[in-house]
């Protein structure tokens, strides 16, 4: 074989050899997305056993040449999701849905200033998620907790649109001062409404509870402390989102009345009483005792609904719109809102626009620089009004309409019943709070060296309001208060900021020993000032509240100022040893103006231990335990709880002679204290943290016991002093309890049904320590030693007096139909030393629960809460039962001759109120809510795709369908949910939503 044939032979082996190659290699392509199918970059994808590989890019996609691809594996790694492996067998395209690794995502938790390894923390921290929070339709993120984490009371105050509840951590503490917990939005302290903040640009809230958690925060954390993170960018290409809702609102019931026919028996039956009504000549008596309008509505069998007549069929909106996503390097998220609530009262809607800005950018491998914008506009509308109080008081037999269909002023010729539909009248009564916010929280963050990090956060905050108010002169209230038209306007701006160095140091030595110490100085001042003006006469009721100056009389002006500042110092130092033993320092200093010099420093120190148990040996290789920690704690927070300048007194102007002359003067108004100092919260909580057969069930217990002392309360004093009394640090309570927390995975079939649930359970008892001088009760205020914080004291009902009962020996002669009440005593007589602690609002226990379904592309979800024992006070049943002829009143079973009930008194005309009215009102405050429910289709992923879009679900859920209470089904009441008392104002509802969430 010549040189040219050997040649020829060599290059076809060659090529025979390259074909032969590329049969075997062969390129490869296709997508990695998460779940929710938002795609994922810089995922590392891998050749299994080999060097080749790549990472998605900005559209989650890769490429890349796999030799001997019919056996060749592709691994795909990312960080916070499952590693996994899949085969080529011969494929050229191939897209992956990686699964996120949920126990490594649920490691992290946020923590005062910084995170923490959930297994290195603490402290008691409950974790809420976003889905947790979007799951019922809320209006502020308060309502978002109720139920979802044990030792968080959330309580409504009323169903006004706009209202927000009240929040309680693991009970009351201060008699006097403040029992708020404090909120910290993105690292900076937030105070005022959180109507503020729209709850869908919240991505989690974490609950600070024991003293080692909370103590970081010095005086601000002694009645607990909420972390909420808002919505941030990640690494992604730009995701497009929007949800919207719409939901129609009803009132859940009305107030049981009596109809036409009842109120037309019980005013006779008032006039029986008192021997003006003769039953032998009932048409002659009832024209005695009725006036015109209401004879002949009960001759025409009038029956007005006037409840009825002022509700009326509300509406819920919501929509947002976001989009978000980044790079290594740069991460940003962008938010738009809207929020419209219109109450089932004409006269009250709360409606609010919102943005949201996030913006993180490094700077080189060690600076990092980033700013939060979070803005609002608000207007709500009839927060003072009040007219189911009007309307539940008018006569059933009257009409508020003549034959020409014109509202009747005065529909029973009684000057204290108007007609309510008069507010309703276009321009009659106008009521508008403008709010304007702007709050930024801004970072810069540079490591020092590897480990070491110093931040600076820096938080302004600018709030301003508008307030206005215009009744005319035919309006309710001004009907029965006489005058012309009123009006008043207020004003105000609010400026704080906040300051913040963070110096953070990490390091692990020898693998075993970590280390941690975080350092804070802080800043943090307030300034807020407001103005008010009222005037009477306003001739031309059109100008409403816009033209104050036009009005005859100025009937007040006034305006104030109110600045305060903190100045903090804070140490916490971390040491764990291999991954067991835990234990957390803090000491936190903080100055306060509010107090004289010499008190205005604190000190709050904490310590905190905790055992990882299912990291020792013994249980390291259990089946069924997957980790198992031991905690406990011990430390001291601080309350202000004063307002600025309390400790200086007070002045107030007066009016006085001299000289034959008015003039003004100014007298001494309240005593100054300068010795004024911090209430104390000293706490202590054992905890343990669990969760059994790889994580399917998890939970929390926890024990905790506090003792508030040095309470800054008013100390009485003789009135010939000239005060009654002076602000002073006198007294002490204790709370105490336990809570549980479960979550549990019942059902995991990825392909079909899903069952989860999480449960929880708290009890709290809040106890009186100690009052001022020593003494074992106040009765003006309500509190005794030994007893709950708030208690009802009151007469105690125990029948109605019957004609048969014997009143021999008794120093007082009650009369058959009259309510009887318990001589605790045994005096034989009824006064004022009769009265006895009935009860407490607060409950015995409280639970919650979320039950999560799901199947294929449907999700069912169920949010349930308890209260169950303590006591409730009802307006409704001392005000709107006045069994006295001339209102309306509640439907209920009252005393007579001929029906001897112990349920209620005998209707008596010449008593405004029965005696001993306020024994009617006390109830069981046990209630069981199912808060929402919610149902979610999702499309399947193949339409989603033709529709070029990500994700697109449709969701319908009502919110608050069942109530059950012995409140609301044995006693007719409505919601017995409320703070303390359940008072006379917009009714409870119910809403049907239908709502669209969309994923570009």
């Amino acid at each position: 074989m010549n040189r040219i044939s050997r040649l020829c032979f060599a290059a076809l082996c060659l090529l025979l050899c390259h074909q032969l190659a590329q049969a075997q290699s062969k390129q490869v392509e296709g997508n990695v997305v998460a779940k929710d199918k938002t795609p994922l970059v810089g995922v590392t994808v891998a050749v299994k056993g080999g060097t080749s590989g790549t990472q998605t890019d900005a559209n989650g996609h890769f490429k890349l040449h796999v030799a001997n691809s019919a056996n060749a594996v592709l691994v795909f790694s990312f960080i916070g999701y499952i590693r996994h492996e899949e085969p080529i067998s011969g494929r050229g395209v191939i897209s992956i849905t990686l699964e996120e690794d949920q126990k490594k995502l649920e490691e992290i938790v946020v923590v005062g200033y910084g995170q923490q390894k959930k297994k290195d923390v603490t402290g008691s921290i409950a974790s809420v998620s976003s889905k947790a929070i979007q799951e019922v339709p809320v209006t502020n993120a308060q309502q978002a907790l109720q139920g979802r984490t044990p030792g968080v009371d959330v309580i409504s105050n009323s169903a006004k649109p706009g209202d927000e509840p009240t929040v309680r951590i693991r009970g009351t503490r201060s008699l006097s001062a403040g029992n708020d917990p404090l909120y910290v939005i993105d690292g900076i302290p937030y105070s005022g409404s959180l109507n503020d903040i729209g709850p869908g640009t919240i991505q989690s809230m974490e609950i600070l509870k024991d003293a080692s958690a909370t103590a970081i925060y010095g005086s601000r954390g002694a009645n607990g402390v909420v972390l909420i993170t808002t919505t941030r960018g990640k690494v992604s290409r730009p995701i497009v989102t929007y949800s919207g809702s719409y939901g129609m609102v009803k009132n859940l019931g009305q107030t049981d009345l009596m109809n036409g026919a009842q109120f037309a028996d019980m005013r006779r039956e008032a006039y029986r009483t008192i021997g003006r009504y003769n039953d032998n000549n009932r048409d002659s008596s009832d024209k005695a005792i009725f006036v015109p309008q209401e004879y002949a509505g009960i001759q025409k069998g009038t029956n007005t609904d006037w409840q009825k007549l002022l509700l009326s069929t509300g509406y819920q909106t919501n929509h947002s719109l976001g989009v978000n996503g980044g790079t290594e390097k740069t991460k940003y998220a962008v938010g738009l809102g809207y929020f419209k609530d219109q109450g089932v009262l004409k006269l009250q809607s709360y409606e609010r626009y919102n943005i949201n800005i996030s913006l993180d950018q490094m700077i080189g491998s060690r600076v990092k620089v980033g700013a939060t914008m979070l803005a609002s506009y608000s207007n709500r509308k009839g927060e003072t009004y009040n007219g189911i109080n009007n309307a539940i008081r008018m006569l059933p037999i009257s009409s508020p309409y003549d034959d020409n269909g014109n509202l009747i002023t005065f529909p029973n010729n009684d000057s204290n019943l108007p007609n309510p539909l008069l507010d309703y009248v276009p321009g009659a009564r106008v009521e508008n709070r403008k709010r304007f916010r702007l709050f930024t929280s801004l970072y810069g963050e540079v490591e020092i060296i590897d480990g070491l990090k110093y931040r600076l956060n820096v938080g302004p905050d600018i709030s301003q309001y508008n307030y206005g108010l215009f009744q005319g002169k035919n309006t309710f209230d001004l009907l029965v208060g006489g005058g012309d038209a009123t009006a008043s306007k207020t004003s105000g701006e609010t400026i704080a900021y906040t300051v913040e160095n963070v110096v953070t140091y990490n390091k692990t030595f020898n693998k075993k020993h970590n280390i941690g110490f975080t350092g804070l100085y802080s800043v943090q001042r307030q300034r807020g000032d407001s103005t008010t003006a009222n005037v009477r006469g306003v001739l031309v009721e059109a100008q409403e509240y816009y033209n104050l100056g036009q009005a005859m009389n100025v009937t007040g002006v006034g305006s104030s100022l109110g600045t305060w500042t903190i100045l903090s110092y804070m140490g916490r130092l971390n040491y764990g040893y291999d991954d067991r033993y835990l234990v957390t320092l803090t000491m936190r200093a903080d100055g306060s103006s509010r107090f004289a010099p010499g008190h205005k420093w604190g000190y709050f120190p904490s310590v905190a231990a905790a055992w990882n148990m299912s990291n020792e040996q013994f249980l390291k290789n259990s089946r069924n335990i997957s980790h198992m920690k031991l905690r406990a704690s011990f430390g001291r927070i601080g309350n202000t709880g004063i307002d600025p300048y309390a400790t200086q007194g007070a002045l107030a102007r007066i009016p006085y002679s001299f000289g034959g002359k008015g003039v003004l003067g100014y007298t001494p108004q309240m005593l100054r204290n300068p010795n004024l100092t911090w209430e104390t919260t000293t706490s202590f909580d054992a905890g343990l943290d669990f969760g059994f057969f790889k994580d399917r069930l998890t939970g929390t217990v926890d024990f905790y016991k506090q003792k508030t002392t040095d309470l800054l309360m008013p100390f009485l004093l003789p009135y010939s002093n000239g005060f009654n009394s002076v602000l002073q640090n006198v007294g002490a309570t204790s709370n105490a309890g336990w809570e549980v927390a479960l979550s549990g995975i019942i059902i995991d079939n990825p392909k079909g049904f899903n069952w989860s649930m999480d449960v929880n359970f708290s009890r709290n008892r809040s106890k009186i320590l100690e009052l001022m001088g020593g003494k074992t009760e106040d009765i003006g205020n309500g509190w005794f030693v030994g007893q709950p914080t708030y208690v009802y004291y009151d007469y105690n009902k125990i029948g109605i007096w019957q004609t048969n009962d014997k009143t021999d020996g008794l120093q007082y002669k009650p009369k058959p139909g009259e309510i009887k009440v318990e001589d605790t005593n045994g005096d034989k007589k009824i006064d004022a030393s009769d009265r006895k602690i009935l009860g407490t609002p607060q409950p015995d226990w409280t639970a919650g629960m979320t039950q999560r379904v799901s199947y294929k592309n449907f999700e069912l979800s169920v949010v349930a809460f308890a209260r169950v024992g303590g006591m409730i006070k009802s307006d409704f049943y001392q005000n709107t039962n006045t069994l006295f002829g001339r209102f309306n009143n509640l439907n209920i079973n009252y005393w007579t001759p001929t029906n001897p009930t112990n349920d209620f008194p005998r209707p008596n005309n010449n008593q405004e109120r029965p005696i001993n009215y306020q024994s009617l009102s006390y109830f069981d405050g046990s209630f069981f809510k199912i808060r929402n429910i919610s149902l979610s289709y999702a499309l399947p992923e193949a339409t989603v795709k033709r529709m070029q879009m990500q994700d697109l679900r449709f969701n319908v859920s009502v919110k608050q369908p069942l109530i059950l209470a012995p409140y609301r089904q044995k006693y007719k009441g409505v919601d017995p949910e409320d703070v303390n008392v359940i008072g006379i104002d917009a009714p409870a509802t119910w809403m049907l939503q239908f709502g669209v969430n969309a994923r570009f």
